[in-house]
């Protein structure tokens, strides 16, 4: 993972066991002053609340412990590898895309970060300048030139 994405991870972390989980725990703390709690709609929504939150901390705090962060500033080369920001054209629209291959936590196509896991990411791996490169899409297959690659 590279570390913009660690930091991210990190961040929600301490978001969900410093605001989140007081935040529930008050509302729980509402909702049983209400009386009767097998029919008490508000306790059973904050008590899923709670469930849902406390298996995200636990999820979050595994990645965190189990990742291998990478500087991609440092990284360098002239094939495409993990953390490279790939610039390609689409051969048939002509349309100019630029992505950067990140972990799979970090991915956020919108944002123009793509999986290491994704198929345009897999077909991207050992390419050079110059190469074209056919990638199965959900939509059919497309072809990509790659005019750039820089590590940043």
């Amino acid at each position: 993972m590279t570390a913009p994405g660690y930091v991210a991870l990190e961040e929600e972390l301490r978001r969900r066991q410093q605001e989140e989980r007081p935040r529930i725990i008050a509302a729980i703390s509402e909702a049983r002053s209400h009386g009767d709690l097998s029919e008490n709609a508000e306790y059973h929504a904050a008590k899923e609340s709670q469930s849902l939150n406390e298996g995200r901390i636990a999820e979050l705090e595994d990645k965190l412990a189990r990742a291998e962060v990478i500087d991609v500033s440092k990284l360098s080369g002239n094939t495409i590898k993990f953390g490279a920001t790939v610039t390609l054209i689409d051969e048939d629209t002509e349309e100019e895309k630029t992505y950067q291959i990140v972990g799979e936590s970090e991915a956020d196509v919108k944002d123009g970060k793509v999986s290491i896991t994704s198929p345009i990411a897999r077909a991207l791996i050992s390419k050079k300048v110059g190469d074209t490169v056919e990638v199965n899409t959900p939509g059919g297959g497309k072809s990509y030139e790659i005019t750039a690659i820089a590590y940043k």
